[in-house]
């Protein structure tokens, strides 16, 4: 268990969510390196091993719950949804995050991670909204929301900080069937 989430593999498609471990560092951390031009301004994945480390410690907190999405034929590590300050009581709320690694993107498999994890935080957490920040320009973050059944609902200037800058963000949301 890390953050609450069994590390035991979901059932059925081309994706498994499990819960990263200590041992994934070196692969993870590879993807991320990859991956830079990918992310580019959007996000900055933990490309070391110390920062991997941290992030382990901030999804083992109350309020936080890490999911690495792997393809079920060869276990690699596909892309990250994190939720984050999960609010229960009168408002049962969470933060989305996500990102794809490179070589995985554009194949479906993270709407099909995305989507799992959004049925375990209904289902599973009890959860009633979960909210998405993502910059305009992300084209591809949008159409993977709206993909996942995430509606636009506001515009938030200089919402987050993001590679030493702030930056705009649109506020997607899903709520429970």
């Amino acid at each position: 268990m890390v953050g609450g989430v069994d590390a035991r593999p979901a059932l059925k498609g081309r994706t498994i969510l499990r819960a990263p471990l200590p041992g994934d560092r070196r692969e993870f951390v590879r993807a991320a390196l990859d991956s830079r031009a990918l992310h580019g301004r959007w996000v900055r994945a933990p490309d070391t091993p110390r920062a991997f480390n941290a992030y382990l410690r901030r999804m083992a907190e109350p309020g936080s719950h890490a999911f690495l999405v792997c393809r079920r034929d060869s276990g690699a590590i596909v892309g990250v949804v994190n939720l984050t300050h999960i609010v229960m009581g009168l408002f049962c709320s969470a933060y989305l995050g996500y990102y794809a690694f490179a070589g995985h993107e554009r194949q479906g498999l993270m709407r099909e991670g995305l989507q799992a994890v959004v049925r375990h935080a209904f289902k599973t957490l009890k959860l009633h909204r979960l909210e998405a920040n993502i910059q305009p320009g992300n084209a591809a973050s949008i159409a993977l929301a709206k993909a996942c059944g995430f509606r636009k609902e506001g515009y938030s200037p200089r919402y987050l900080k993001i590679g030493g800058r702030w930056r705009d963000h649109e506020r997607w949301a899903i709520v429970a069937p």
